[in-house]
């Protein structure tokens, strides 16, 4: 069911590329934006919502319509903590307005990571002449590569966990994680790594490296939104999908596997 929601729009921006991926991606970015503050106020710390989801979906559109007046990103950044501050004013307690300048900052920079999935299109090497994805451009290519790289550590991590799986690892966070799974994670997203690169014609060896990052910011992911849901005293951030609970739930390892990569690539490729 989770698929059934989430799969047909992904492919469907896929295929058309350019604006429709950056709208998913917006989208995407403001429904778990939402749910990032709605924790934050079970947890305990106050925010201005309405104005941290327009910050993070401000934070995702940057990339994506040019920044020959901001190059880096940083002026908007300032502003939106500027606006943050001011609007934690008029909170007549400091004490609570100061966690809530913090909190709005802080959602709204969280949910905004999936900004870097534009960003990794945007920085993607171009795919040679002959290689099998070739006809289609390197920036739909390597977000191919993230999802099939972060489904396959998920996927890999819970059936290698089920059925092998004995000594767990930070179950004050989540008490489901063991350390075969997170070795049959690494392994599926490795193997998977390797073929998308080769269909981009890269070198596959380089999955070596480039899987087992993914699969350990994935994983990182995974347990940072288990902080928050922990802090917050539930088990799902919300209930917009039918039986796996919210959009956050759905996207936490893309939190922190898209920026990786995307690292990745500029690291490897500029």
């Amino acid at each position: 069911m989770s698929a059934a929601v989430l799969v047909p729009p992904l492919v469907i921006a896929l295929l058309l590329g350019g604006p429709w991926i950056v709208a998913v991606v917006a989208i995407v970015t403001a429904l778990a934006a939402w749910e990032v503050f709605e924790l934050l106020a079970s947890a305990g710390y106050p925010s201005l919502s309405w104005l941290g989801v327009v910050f993070a979906v401000a934070l995702v559109l940057d990339p994506a319509i040019g920044r020959e007046v901001d190059p880096t990103g940083t002026t908007l950044l300032a502003t939106g903590t500027v606006l943050a501050a001011v609007g934690a004013f008029t909170r007549t307690d400091p004490r609570e307005g100061l966690p809530t300048w913090f909190a709005t900052v802080f959602g709204a920079l969280y949910a905004s990571f999936l900004g870097f999935i534009i960003r990794l299109a945007h920085e993607a090497p171009a795919v040679p002449a002959g290689a099998p994805l070739a006809s289609i451009d390197a920036g739909r290519g390597w977000i191919v590569l993230l999802v099939a790289g972060v489904w396959a550590y998920d996927t890999g991590a819970y059936f290698v966990g089920k059925r092998y799986g004995r000594r767990r690892f930070l179950t004050h966070l989540s008490p489901s994680k063991t350390y075969a799974g997170l070795i049959g994670g690494i392994v599926a997203a490795t193997i998977v790594v390797g073929i998308a690169l080769a269909a981009l014609g890269q070198p596959p060896v380089a999955a070596i490296v480039l899987g087992p990052l993914l699969s350990l910011a994935a994983q990182a992911g995974d347990l940072a939104e288990s902080m928050l849901k922990r802090a917050a005293g539930v088990k799902d951030s919300g209930r917009k999908i039918p039986g796996h609970g919210g959009i956050l739930d759905r996207v936490d390892s893309f939190l922190f596997a898209a920026p990786v990569v995307t690292l990745y690539v500029i690291a490897a490729y500029r």
